[in-house]
């Protein structure tokens, strides 16, 4: 993989683009496929990130498996605008807000819907928001929102890899990846480049962001918005969620306790899978995530290869079940 000259990896089927949003801002995406149901992936949040990065091996398989795929940049990331009234000063609502003016742009009146870390979170708030829109969503290494107050604190310091790690060098985004996959010999070096150019590209507009989970996300005006509580196991609409045995930003235990608190949604625990399990394991989650976002479920086959829960009984209606001879 080389990168292009906006300073993204080239890989088949994937092209880039950009459109302009209902509020005047310039969205730049990454897209594969032509024809189908429409699915858009939300990337995580280090510094950095970006569609592209997030989702290099998800976009061109479902692309080239009769899906219409969206891979935007989040305001805050990748080539997202970066210019200071973009800012995303609000947060995940300000994504949230991001997602529905995309989708709108692209005109696309429903769609799946997933996302990673940050994305996670704002792919459960916009379903959350705009259930009329959400086909069906999966979700990967977040949090059920609110439902759930507790959480376990892994090995690496989010706060720091957020902060203070990335130096503007790609040795300080190598320390930042160390946080996402399992297996740090297999980050391309592209990628390393490419996010490296983000991540000083958008340090201001990426600070605007910290600020509010310091700060506003504690405010009830802002909380209303995004609380799960007494919404997530009612809204109805079908979801899967991944969590990585191996995530050491994230243990393994967080899934368990959202597992817990969202009896509705089908858990799957994979090995051998760090914070991005999509990346880590592109073999498993492609034709899984196939399967889901085409069917509704997942077949057999896949649940037990990416490791469906065994802490209670699976959900019939989302993981096939094995014939009894």
């Amino acid at each position: 993989m080389a990168l292009t000259e906006e300073g993204i990896i080239e890989i088949p089927g994937v092209t880039s683009h950009w459109v302009r949003l209902g509020n005047g801002a310039k969205a730049h995406y990454s897209t594969a496929g032509h024809t189908g149901p429409a699915v858009i992936l939300c990337h995580g949040g280090l510094p950095g990130s970006s569609g592209i990065a997030g989702f290099r091996y998800m976009l061109p398989f479902l692309g080239a498996n009769g899906f219409r795929v969206y891979a935007p940049d989040f305001p805050g990331f990748g080539l997202s605008d970066n210019a200071e009234e973009y800012w995303p000063r609000n947060g995940t609502n300000d994504h949230v807000d991001f997602i529905q003016r995309f989708a709108d742009a692209m005109c696309l009146d429903s769609f799946s819907i997933t996302g990673n870390s940050m994305g996670c979170t704002n792919t459960l708030n916009y379903t959350l928001a705009h259930p009329e829109r959400v086909t069906n969503f999966a979700l990967i290494a977040g949090t059920v929102g609110d439902i759930n107050p507790e959480r376990v604190t892994g090995t690496m310091d989010i706060r720091a890899l957020n902060r203070d790690v990335f130096d503007g060098t790609e040795d300080g985004m190598r320390r930042v990846m160390a946080g996402l996959v399992h297996d740090t010999s297999k980050i391309p070096e592209e990628v390393v480049q490419m996010r490296t150019i983000a991540a000083n590209r958008q340090r201001e507009s990426l600070k605007a962001y910290w600020n509010y989970g310091d700060n506003l996300s504690k405010e009830p005006r802002f909380k209303a918005r995004t609380t799960s509580i007494n919404r997530i196991d009612r809204i109805g609409i079908p979801a899967i969620y991944i969590f990585g045995v191996d995530d050491t930003m994230s243990p393994v235990e967080n899934g368990y306790l959202d597992e817990d608190a969202a009896p509705n949604i089908q858990f799957f625990y994979p090995t051998d899978c760090g914070h991005q399990a999509q990346n880590d394991r592109p073999d498993l989650f492609n034709p899984l995530f196939l399967e889901f976002f085409r069917d509704g479920k997942v077949s057999r086959k896949a649940a037990d290869a990416v490791g469906v829960s065994k802490r209670r009984a699976e959900l019939p209606e989302l993981v096939e079940q094995a014939v009894l001879a």
